[in-house]
């Protein structure tokens, strides 16, 4: 970290060795030892020697210290992140006869972590570690009745060395190197080799560190691998046995859906398992930390947003002083370069893909990747970087013992990385450059093709400890939309007022007078009852007398006046606005007086509504028409290009019901068909006030935003909108709002994150064909269990092929590709302009290895491939193009469409043809829409959909002969099209064109059937008349009306019937009414002249 950033140039670490437990001497129970604490293999010093027993202590309350520095110093943050303390405790022995110096045994040993220094803003960490016995060490025949043996050490600084914005702002980044498998041939033997794993990692902005791991262990297939692999320390110097490792590391690996690597997924699974359990691999199980500054956090977060794949440079040397022996019954390659002494040979790359750690959330990258022969040229492609890290790796073999698990970090030269490479090569790097040359230019080892042939790979995972992109959680996008879109509230706002006030006082004596009404019926119903109620003014008096008696005497009076009071208050308060004292007794009477007047007046204005006859509530008529009508309705004149009119019925239904957000919805959906962006924007805005979860309102109001350039409020709704779940049968797919977030995020050339995206719009998608399956499976074994009881009745046949109906069928070629592999994420991003450009940079990192396998699959298919998967019906692209041509958004739709192009399980088909010709009619681009109809015909002559949309092709452009012909084809199939109604209406239509009226009828009559509207009743209506079936014309009419007496077409043609009924009034008023409402049908206009003048009555100008 750099100097400016803290006020501290460095902190001293204290460590308190305080007391060991349950040790065990040489000798005997009782022993004498001391402990010994070193870090980066340098003592800090030793403990008094102090005496225990297996009972009591050894109280070592021993302190040292070290300092780390915060600035380029001796120890730094990164070494208190990537190296442990070693505590070692030593017995000293008795000194025996004629001894002259004192033995001692090293009973055990035990590492301290330092990196909850680093994580955690504290100042003191204890902690009980297990003592790991050394080997020969008499705590080796420690029983577990004995118990563990414990050590009790404090660390503690004076300040947290990171705190508040240092500790926010750095990360700490983790390499575990775990073994290299599927290894070349001539690998069978080597234990005398040196195998070694390097990679850069960034400093600060200038400068970069080289991470080495050596010493791999060539292991057999017989040395299986435990499923919980504990990671070595990457440098622990001194250390032996137990404590070369981390203290709880333990983990098992991801699955291999998982992973992100090169070969994850279940088709490499059976490749994966003959590699890892019955070959040969390298081992190191080391885990290497880094700690970034801000500094090394920003340029590691550049370098992969620019290059996206990191540089793993995998090779073999010989150690110094150690030769090789030829393994028994092996040949010597002769075009193989010698390994002499120190030479690195076999020198391989892996490319992993470390975009997936810019993606919101992710902290961690593993997988299987595969190693390629190194290549200077596809090194700067892929990384630009001019120079390897091997050269580095050559300089420091010479430094290093070949006895230390690992070796130290190469630090960087103080020069931008990838400026300029190293001068001079050093003699062990030879790599065998003089070999073959690939491609007239590029060098390449020959040594190191035997990677590609053997598809060998590493296992690797990379760590942060917090996330580059910090993920949003659902409460905090919850409430940012709140801020753009403030939610309505639930019900109206109580209304106040003077009127309001008065209002209630009309409530409290109504309410007042029935209880009144109620005592006087009680205490003289039997009069009442017997009709016998002397009607005199002395009885009256006197039944007054006795009830006002009545309510004293009970406590009712006082009850009503108390019920009124507040009324009344209110009165005083609202309308005459009293709410202080008055200055005189005089100024008091004189409101007194008016109040009592005005109270007065409007008990009289209350007890005349309560009396009147007039006023009793009438019963309430339902509307003729629902909601769904309504909308249908809206859609129908939509399909007939009668937009007013489809306006009309979105505003009835929000006149239905305005706090309903599926009308707010469908109306903002209408207004974006008729190009009224401003209104579509705030319809859907208005959706999401009234329902803050409404998914479909959130994604088309982020939409809108995205078409107004407000990027900000997009991106915030929209991912809003993933972290919705709908559990509703009708809801819309899940990954549709991942699948859209992706497209917003291509939109503005983020491809990390619209990768991101669609990642998860496709395991969504895929997780959702898994759920169908089983579903499938289900009522299929439950059809089974009723097949096989005794019912000769019962029937399961249908059950099962509309079960099975759901999934396309699963014999296609094509596989199902795992949605975090390479090959699917590259093949989702960008639009047609781009994405030659862009899948080639994600495929080109595997390609090799994938080619290899694709090869034996097709030569011997796996037990994975032989079972029956799962396969999505349709990919995320089409889903989305379809969802978005249904709302309008075209724009959308059109980049979706682009992109079902580049999907390996898209691309062109039927349905892709169907979506693109609907978004070219809507644009009315005819010309292009004729085009991909026939294209979409031609990859299936059986789509139901493609026939409906060349009939409403050929019927918006005028040939409706050529219209019917496909109108006609498309009912003549089993399966219906998505959209049966339209095709109804225009089908018929013709057939009245055609004069073709029962055929016009019975199709009509089939819409009805489908959904009844005003057009639908209509037109059977007009086909009756036409058949001279006047009786069964005037009913069909009379349904018509009922959904929509404004249609002037109804009107008219139900003066004709009344006409030739002969009754004239009703053809009079029929015929007024359609003038009146503007009917303009002038043939018809003329033939209801004709029959007027034939009558002689109809018509009220004669």
């Amino acid at each position: 970290m750099a100097e400016n950033e803290h006020s501290r140039s460095s902190e001293s670490i204290h460590v308190t060795v305080l007391r060991a437990r349950r040790l065990k001497g040489v000798k005997g129970d009782v022993l004498t030892s001391y402990a010994k604490v070193e870090f980066d293999g340098k003592s800090l010093g030793d403990s008094a020697k102090v005496d225990s027993t297996a009972e009591v202590s050894a109280e070592y309350n021993f302190t040292t210290s070290f300092d780390c520095s915060f600035s380029d110093g001796h120890h730094t943050l990164d070494d208190v992140a990537s190296k442990p303390l070693l505590i070692t405790v030593t017995e000293v022995l008795p000194k025996e006869k004629k001894q002259k110096e004192e033995k001692s045994a090293v009973l055990g040993q035990c590492t301290v972590d330092l990196l909850p220094l680093l994580l955690q803003p504290e100042s003191e960490i204890t902690n009980t570690l297990i003592l790991h016995a050394v080997p020969g060490s008499p705590l080796e025949t420690v029983t577990p009745e004995f118990g563990k043996v414990e050590i009790d050490i404090k660390i503690s600084v004076n300040e947290p060395l990171l705190d508040g914005e240092h500790l926010t702002q750095s990360n700490l980044f983790t390499v575990r190197l775990g073994s290299a498998y599927s290894l070349p041939d001539s690998w069978s033997s080597g234990s005398h080799y040196n195998y070694i794993v390097g990679l850069p990692v960034p400093v600060t902005s200038e400068k970069q560190a080289t991470v080495i791991f050596q010493n791999g262990a060539l292991k057999s297939s017989a040395d299986k691998e435990p499923s919980k692999r504990s990671a070595k320390w990457y440098s622990v110097p001194n250390a032996v046995s137990a404590a070369q490792f981390i203290p709880n590391s333990q983990k098992e690996r991801v699955s291999y859906e998982e992973e992100k690597g090169d070969f994850s997924g279940k088709e490499f699974s059976d490749f994966r398992n003959e590699a890892e359990t019955e070959k040969n691999r390298i081992s190191w199980d080391v885990e290497k930390r880094c700690y970034l500054d801000p500094d090394a956090k920003a340029e590691f977060q550049n370098k992969i947003s620019q290059t996206r794949y990191w540089p793993v440079e995998v090779m073999r040397n010989v150690p110094s002083q150690s030769k090789v022996p030829a393994a028994a019954g092996s040949k010597k390659d002769k075009n193989a370069p010698a390994e002499d002494d120190g030479h690195i040979s076999f020198h391989g790359v892996v490319y992993v893909d470390l975009a997936p750690l810019l993606y919101p959330g992710v902290c961690s990258v593993a997988g299987a990747f595969a190693v390629h022969p190194f290549n200077e040229s596809e090194l700067k492609e892929k990384t630009k970087r001019t120079s390897a890290v091997a050269e580095d790796i050559a300089r420091v073999q010479s430094s290093t013992s070949r006895g230390t698990g690992s070796s130290p970090v190469l630090k960087g030269k103080g020069t931008k990385e990838g400026s300029t490479a190293v001068s001079k090569k050093g003699s062990a790097v030879k790599h065998a450059e003089s070999t073959a040359e690939v491609d007239g230019s590029q060098q390449t080892n020959t040594d190191s093709l035997a990677y590609t042939e053997s598809r060998s790979y590493l296992y690797l995972e990379f760590t942060l400890a917090r996330p580059f992109v910090p993920r949003r959680e659902p409460e905090e996008l919850a409430a940012m939309v709140r801020e753009y879109i403030p939610p309505r509230p639930a019900f109206k706002r109580a209304v106040g007022g003077a009127a309001k006030a008065v209002e209630d006082y009309h409530a409290q004596l109504a309410s007042v007078a029935s209880m009144v009404l109620d005592e006087f019926r009680e205490m003289f119903g039997e009069e009442i009852g017997d009709d016998a109620l002397n009607q005199t003014e002395a009885k009256r008096r006197e039944r007054k007398k006795q009830l006002m008696y009545q309510l004293n005497s009970s406590g009712k009076y006082f009850a009503f006046k108390e019920q009124l009071k507040h009324s009344v208050v209110k009165i005083v308060r609202e309308k005459y606005m009293k709410t202080t004292t008055f200055k005189s007794k005089d100024e008091l009477q004189a409101f007194l007086s008016d109040l009592y007047v005005y109270l007065i007046d409007e008990m009289h204005a209350a007890f005349g509504k309560l009396l009147s006859m007039e006023n009793e509530p009438q019963e309430v008529i339902e509307p003729m028409v629902d909601s769904f009508q309504l909308k249908r309705f809206a859609q129908e004149a939509e399909v007939n290009e009668e937009y007013k009119m489809a306006s009309k019925y979105y505003q009835e239904r929000l006149a239905m019901n305005e706090k309903n957000p599926e009308h707010w919805f469908d109306y903002g959906t209408f207004n974006l068909l008729v190009g009224d962006n401003s209104k579509a924007k705030e319809c859907f805005k208005e959706t999401v006030a009234i329902d803050q979860t409404y998914k479909e309102g959130l994604l088309m109001y982020g939409i809108m935003c995205t078409m107004d350039e407000c990027y900000t409020e997009a991106e915030t709704v929209l991912e809003r909108s993933t972290s919705l779940v709908e559990s509703s049968p009708d809801a819309i797919p899940q990954n549709l709002a991942w699948t859209i977030l992706a497209l917003f995020y291509d939109s503005q050339g983020n491809e990390i994150q619209a990768e991101h995206a669609y990642s998860q719009a496709n395991k969504l998608n895929i997780a959702a064909a898994v759920e169908a399956m089983a579903n499938t499976e289900a009522k299929e074994e439950d059809a089974k269990e009723v097949a096989e009881k005794p019912d000769p009745g019962s029937v399961v046949g249908t059950e099962q092929e509309q079960a099975a109906s759901l999934l396309p069928s699963t014999g296609s070629n094509t596989k199902p590709q795992p949605p975090g592999s390479a090959k699917s994420v590259s093949t989702v991003r960008g639009t047609t302009k781009a994405s030659t450009k862009k899948d080639s940079r994600i495929r080109s990192s595997t390609e090799n290895s994938v080619s290899s396998h694709d090869q034996d699959a097709k030569q011997k298919p796996s037990e994975a491939e032989s079972k029956v998967t799962a396969v999505p019906k349709q990919t995320i692209f089409m889903q989305a193009a379809q969802w978005l041509l249904r709302r309008k958004a075209l724009k959308f739709a059109e980049i979706s469409l682009s992109h079902e192009l580049l999907e390996p399980h898209g691309g062109p088909s039927a349905e892709y043809y169907i979506a693109l010709a609907q978004l070219q009619m809507m644009r009315r681009q005819l010309s292009g829409a004729k085009e991909s109809l026939e294209l979409a015909t031609s990859f299936d002559n059986e789509h139901p959909d493609a026939w409906a949309m060349m009939g409403h092709f050929h019927y918006v452009s005028g040939d409706y002969i050529s219209s019917k012909s496909c109108y006609e084809r498309t009912l003549a199939f089993v399966t219906d099209a998505a959209e049966m109604h339209s095709i109804y209406l225009r089908l018929a239509s013709i057939y009245l064109q055609q004069g073709e009226f029962q055929n016009a009828k019975r199709t009509y009559l089939l819409a009805c059937k489908h959904s009844p509207t005003c057009i639908s009743w209509l037109g059977v209506g007009i086909a009756c008349y036409r058949l001279n079936e006047i009786s069964e014309a005037e009913d069909a009419l009379a349904e018509a009306n009922i959904l929509n007496n404004t249609n002037s077409d109804v009107w008219a043609y139900l003066s004709l019937v009344c006409l030739n009924t002969g009754r004239k009034l009703e053809a009079e008023q029929a015929y007024k009414y359609a003038m009146k409402i503007g009917f303009d049908d002038e043939n018809v206009i003329e033939e209801i002249h004709s029959v007027q003048k034939k009558l002689g009555f109809g018509n009220p100008s004669y």
